[in-house]
């Protein structure tokens, strides 16, 4: 099995603790902490990706993740600690089989299946990433952005966070996109450097747990744009309500990737986003797909001047 992480920025905000040797406590059973955030609920990427690190924990290391698929419950509480307890449903010849509850005051606000397949050649292909995408460094961060703006919003979107994100169209944080398409791109990695360890499939790990906690950013955004929204105007609200995931291939995530993101259909106050992440080189490293509550003011005429209110994708 596979041993804790060491520490850092990113290992710190995934990191959890096996409780297994305290009294009253089971077998595979961790806890861990979370990030404060503006709006007073856990981030669900943070969730996602401490899931995924109690899961391995539990899996021989020559077995990394491949595929995931998560349901969220209930808020959680950034101010209480959340305990993941796993289930060990099948370890076969070539694939291991998880299931993953995060818990809060006794009930679970996520739970989440995960498979892991020990590595095995085939048939391999890909979709290519699209062409033309501006190089990552030539975009501006989200500080040179928002940076001269001074309201209570876009300090929600200025604060510290472990992923830097470059919008190759402008975001929809604060004011409406010029074009109402539901597709976008978006650069991300991290801010900081993994370290590399003598340890590489835990180094793996580490980076497909991190890739599952930038997955949750800006999915929804594709619906926003395609109706002229923002996520700042009053009486947006919305909420992850079940996220799927499979890693491809093998993924740093200091190194920079490339989400392209699209919605496909929204109704009934519900949206689904996918993104497919690509390293520079053009590679298919992980696919997404989400579906999301997205709950606006319909009688608010799109594209309006917002009067910000915290919000967060």
């Amino acid at each position: 099995m596979r041993a804790a992480p060491p520490t850092g920025p990113l290992h710190d905000l995934l990191a959890i603790l096996e409780l297994s040797e305290l009294p009253g406590q089971g077998p595979d059973v961790f806890i861990g902490d979370s990030q404060p955030q503006p709006h007073g609920r856990v981030f669900g990427g943070q969730v996602l990706g401490q899931t995924v690190v109690a899961a391995t924990r539990t899996v021989a290391a020559d077995r990394p993740v491949h595929s995931m698929h998560a349901y969220f419950l209930r808020p959680g509480d950034p101010q209480e600690p959340i305990t993941f307890q796993v289930e060990r449903l099948r370890d076969g010849q070539s694939f291991s089989a998880r299931r993953v509850h995060a818990i809060q005051r006794d009930a679970p606000i996520l739970s989440m299946i995960a498979s892991f397949q020990r590595p095995a050649p085939g048939l391999e292909h890909f979709d290519p990433m699209p062409a033309g995408m501006p190089d990552p460094q030539s975009l501006p961060t989200l500080r040179e952005r928002y940076g001269a703006d001074a309201s209570p919003t876009t300090a929600a979107w200025l604060r510290d966070r472990p992923m830097d994100l470059r919008h190759v169209e402008e975001p929809v944080f604060v004011t409406p996109a010029a074009e109402r398409v539901t597709r976008q791109h978006l650069w991300m990695r991290s801010v900081d450097p993994m370290p590399v360890t003598d340890d590489p499939a835990a180094d793996a790990a580490l980076h497909a747990a991190v890739l599952a906690y930038a997955s949750d950013f800006s999915l929804l955004e594709p619906i926003l744009r395609g109706h002229g929204r923002t996520f700042a105007e009053p009486g947006m609200r919305l909420a992850s309500l079940d996220h799927a995931m499979w890693w491809h291939r093998p993924v740093r995530v200091d190194e920079w990737l490339l989400f392209v993101l699209d919605s496909p259909s929204a109704q009934g106050s519900r949206g689904l986003g996918r993104a497919a992440v690509y390293r520079q080189d053009g590679t298919l490293v992980a696919s997404v797909v989400q579906e999301g509550m997205v709950r606006a003011d319909l009688s608010r005429e799109p594209g309006l001047p917002t009067t910000p209110e915290p919000s967060t994708p």
